[in-house]
C-alpha cells in the first residue's frame, strides 16, 4: 500500500480516542468488583482506586513504563473516563506503596479473578467445572540497568535484575490466568516462598470456581518438601521435575526394559501395521520415595515417571550397564501422586511449559521494564500487571478470542480508534466500518454491559 493523496497531518480533533476498547474492558472489570476491591487500599494517597485503575488501563493499552501512561490523556479520553491522572501523579502514587500496601493490592487481584470468573464463567472452567485444573509455579528474572534499582542483583540467569515469581491457573480448555505474583530480589532462590505462593494460588483457584481436581506443576527448581508438602496439605496432585540425585538415577536404572512405552513426540511416526508410535521417546514409571533425607513424616511415597530420549550422539560409557543406559539416553524424570496413566501423566507434565508463554506475554507488555528505582513501587507495578493480564484474558474470552495473546487482543479489541459524539445525555462511540473483529467487539460489549452470564451446570 501507499498513500493515495498528499496528506497534511493536523492534531486538532478533541473527539477522537485511540483505545476505545478500554471502555468495555473496564466496564467488565467494574462489574467484577474491581473498584470495590481497590477501595480497601490504605495507601497514603487520595483516590487510590482511581489511580490504580489508571495504571491498569494504561497497561491494557500497551504502556510498559510510567511515561507511557500519558497515552490515556488524549482526545476525548477525559469524556469517556473520570479521574485520568498525569504520569507524574501516578509515579508518585506508586512510590507511596509499602510492602503491606502491595499485599493489599495482591489480595485485591485475587478477589478480582474470582469476580471475573463469576462474570464470564468460561474464563477458567471452559464449561467443565468438575474437570481437572492446573496450577503452575515458576519464576523469571527481569533484567534491569543502572545502580538505582533497589533489590537488583545477579541471579541464576547471570544477569542483574529482579526476580518475579508467579502462579498460573489453567484447564485443558481454558488459557492460563495469573493467580498470584510477587517481586523478589534478583538473587533470591527460585523455590523461596514457593509453599506460601502455592497455597495462595490454590485458594484463589477454589474461590474462582475450580471445584475439580487440581494438579500443581513445577520444574526441578521447586523439587522439595515446601512445594510438595503444600500440595498434599491442600489435597492437590503434584507433578514436579526431579533432580538427578543418586536415588533418582538408581530408580531409573532399576526400570525393566519391557516397561518402556513409545509415545507421541516431535518427529515420531505412527506405525499403523503395529498400532504403535515409533519414536526415539519412551516413558516408564517406578515407585519412589522422595525426600528421604528429611524426617520420616515428610517422606513422600509417589510415582517416578521417566521419559527417555535417545541421544543423537551417544556419550562415552563407563562400561557398566547403568553407564551404558545414561550414555545412550537422556532421561527426564518427575515425581507425581496423580492417578493418571503414565502416558497422560507425562503429557500433562510437559504442558507445564505454558507458564513460559504467560511470562513472555508479560515481558512483551507491562513488564518490559520495571520502571521505578523504588522496590515497593516496582512490586506494585507487578501487582497491577497481574490485574491487567487477567482483565485482558477475560476480555479475550468475552470477545470469543479465547486463546488470543495479549498483543493480539490489544491490536484487535483494545486499541481500536473511535470518535465521540453526544446525543441527548449519552455519548456515542463511532467505530470504524468494516473492522475485521467487529463481532468479537460487540460480544465483549454485550457481556460487559449486560446482565451476568449464568454459569453452565
Amino acid at each position: 500500500m501507499k498513500p493515495s493523496h498528499t496528506i497534511r497531518p493536523v492534531f486538532d480533533d478533541p473527539n477522537l480516542v485511540s483505545a476505545a476498547g478500554l471502555v468495555p474492558a473496564l466496564r467488565l472489570a467494574e462489574a467484577a468488583g474491581l473498584y470495590d476491591l481497590l477501595e480497601g487500599l490504605s495507601v497514603p494517597s487520595p483516590n487510590a482506586a482511581a489511580k490504580t485503575t489508571g495504571v491498569v488501563a494504561g497497561m491494557l493499552a500497551g504502556a510498559d513504563s510510567i511515561d507511557d501512561l500519558d497515552l490515556l490523556r488524549h482526545g476525548a479520553m477525559g469524556r469517556l473516563f473520570a479521574g485520568v491522572r498525569a504520569p507524574s501523579t501516578l509515579g508518585t502514587f506508586l512510590r507511596s506503596f509499602t510492602h503491606g500496601h502491595v499485599q493489599q493490592l495482591d489480595k485485591a487481584g485475587g478477589g478480582l479473578l474470582a469476580g471475573l470468573s463469576a462474570r464470564v464463567p468460561g474464563l477458567l472452567t471452559g464449561g467443565d467445572v468438575d474437570g481437572i485444573a492446573f496450577v503452575d509455579v515458576d519464576d523469571t528474572v527481569r533484567e534491569v540497568h543502572g545502580y538505582a534499582k533497589q533489590g537488583a542483583a545477579f541471579g541464576y540467569s547471570k544477569v542483574r535484575g529482579l526476580n518475579i515469581q508467579l502462579a498460573t491457573i489453567s484447564t485443558p480448555t481454558a488459557a492460563p490466568v495469573i493467580a498470584r505474583a510477587r517481586l523478589r530480589k534478583g538473587n533470591t532462590a527460585s523455590a523461596t516462598g514457593a509453599g506460601r505462593l502455592l497455597a495462595q494460588a490454590i485458594t484463589t483457584a477454589r474461590a474462582a470456581g475450580v471445584t475439580g481436581r487440581i494438579l500443581t506443576r513445577a520444574d526441578s527448581a521447586y523439587y522439595g518438601w515446601a512445594f510438595v508438602g503444600t500440595a498434599l496439605r491442600h489435597k492437590a496432585w503434584f507433578s514436579v521435575t526431579a533432580r538427578m540425585t543418586p536415588s533418582v538415577t538408581a530408580a531409573i536404572a532399576s526400570i525393566e526394559a519391557s516397561a518402556w512405552k513409545a509415545i507421541e513426540y516431535p518427529n515420531a511416526v505412527y506405525d499403523e501395521a503395529e498400532n504403535r508410535w515409533v519414536s526415539d521417546a519412551e516413558v516408564a514409571e517406578v515407585p519412589f520415595t522422595a525426600f528421604t533425607g528429611r524426617r520420616k513424616a515428610e517422606h513422600v511415597s509417589c510415582r517416578l515417571v521417566v521419559r527417555r530420549v535417545k541421544r543423537l550422539q551417544p556419550l562415552a560409557s563407563d562400561g557398566s550397564e547403568q553407564g551404558e543406559l545414561f550414555a545412550t539416553y537422556r532421561h527426564h524424570a518427575f515425581i507425581t501422586n496423580s492417578t493418571l496413566s503414565v502416558v497422560e501423566a507425562d503429557q500433562r507434565h510437559r504442558d507445564h511449559a505454558l507458564v513460559e508463554q504467560v511470562i513472555a506475554e508479560l515481558k512483551d507488555g507491562p513488564l518490559a521494564h520495571l520502571p521505578s528505582g523504588k522496590y515497593p513501587a516496582n512490586a506494585a507495578w507487578v501487582a497491577c500487571a497481574v490485574i491487567a493480564f487477567n482483565i485482558a484474558r477475560t476480555t479475550a474470552v468475552a470477545a470469543s478470542m479465547r486463546t488470543a495473546r495479549w498483543a493480539t487482543l490489544r491490536t484487535r479489541i483494545i486499541n481500536i480508534p473511535a470518535r465521540i459524539a453526544a446525543t441527548g445525555r449519552r455519548l456515542v462511540l463511532h467505530l470504524p466500518t468494516h473492522w475485521p473483529w467487529t463481532s468479537g467487539w460487540k460480544s465483549l460489549w454485550a457481556t460487559a454491559t449486560g446482565p451476568p452470564t449464568p454459569a453452565t451446570t
